[in-house]
């Protein structure tokens, strides 16, 4: 027994949609194919999030260390010297040259 065309056109139209999302799944942007790039970059951003969380943790301790209410006198004396170039008057300096 033949089935109409219509209903032919159906299954063929439904077999093409299919075949699409079977292809998709495959190769995709988000398919199996790219599995490995995204696990790939995702293991780069878990170590790109661990470096700048030791680095904002580092910004944090240097921050606290600064606080007006309970400034850390080496800290401070470090920051003074270096920025203004201030001197105690028996204080000698040496400067080396990079080479």
């Amino acid at each position: 027994m033949r089935k109409p065309a219509r209903e032919q056109m159906r299954q063929g139209m439904a077999l093409v949609v299919l075949l699409c999302l079977t292809g998709l799944a495959i190769a995709g942007p988000t398919g199996l194919l790219a599995w490995s790039e995204n696990a790939q970059a995702l293991e780069q951003r878990h170590a790109q999030i661990a470096m700048l969380t030791d680095k904002r943790d580092a910004l944090k301790n240097r921050v606290q260390l600064l606080d007006p209410n309970s400034a850390d006198p080496d800290l401070a004396s470090e920051l003074v010297r270096r920025n203004l170039g201030v001197l105690h008057a028996d204080e000698v300096v040496i400067s080396i040259e990079d080479e």
